[in-house]
């Protein structure tokens, strides 16, 4: 019997699941537009593990989403996961956070994007097919009129992620599918870190840091 404690928090959703070889068992989460993880996220652990009745020594590992996102919520998310494995004496997996929020699509035919908001206009995507399979890598890109093309003239295509707002406005193609109001979630996490754990595909706790894409850049406080 495996235990693994899932925890995403790479956008506004601070979520944790704990899943049973890779079904979900328990999920507490909140999109606190606030960015609050710091405050929710050890208390979200602790009533994923209470509502389960699972302890934390009963656990096989911990999988984090490991980014592209918010470069404060990964950082929260990673540091956590690293101690949690680091105490217990078991294995940290990372998750791509835009290959598990391409899970909240089930579709037959077409193409996934997912998508997170950067600044402006820029979003952090990846390309998947409906069977989840990447077909082109994970980018940081300034949106416009013809991007995507090469995939909306082709089939349909999913946009999700909290990059679909400003994408909607810019993208008017009849194959542009825009799913609203879904972020990455621990839910969606179980089934992959199952797998990786399975396949013994572990990061090494004392370095491993998370896919931030792009260097931080701090902004000056308003005078």
């Amino acid at each position: 019997m495996n235990y693994i404690l899932n925890i995403e928090t790479a956008t506004t959703n601070c979520s944790v699941s704990l899943s049973r070889n890779g079904k979900t068992i328990a999920l507490k989460e909140d999109n606190d537009k606030n960015y609050s993880h710091a405050e929710r996220l050890h208390v979200y652990i602790d009533d994923v593990l209470k509502e389960a009745k699972v302890s934390k020594n009963q656990l096989s590992a911990i999988a984090v989403s490991k980014g592209p996102g918010s470069y404060t919520g990964l950082r929260i998310g990673v540091s956590t996961a690293k101690g949690l494995c680091f105490a217990l004496g078991i294995p940290l997996i990372s998750i791509s956070t835009l290959e598990s929020l391409s899970h909240c699509v089930n579709e037959d035919n077409g193409v996934i994007v997912s998508m997170l908001d950067a600044r402006r206009m820029e979003v952090y995507s990846a390309v998947y097919e409906t069977n989840h399979n990447k077909i082109r890598e994970t980018q940081a890109q300034v949106l416009n009129e013809s991007s995507f093309s090469e995939y909306l003239n082709n089939a349909k295509v999913y946009f999700i992620g909290n990059g679909v707002e400003k994408t909607k406005t810019l993208i008017k193609h009849p194959n542009a599918i825009f799913i609203d109001n879904k972020l990455p979630s621990a839910k969606q996490m179980s089934m992959l870190a199952y797998n990786k754990f399975n396949n013994n595909n572990f990061e090494d706790v004392a370095y491993f840091e998370p896919f931030y894409l792009k260097d931080f850049v701090a902004l000056k406080p308003q005078v």
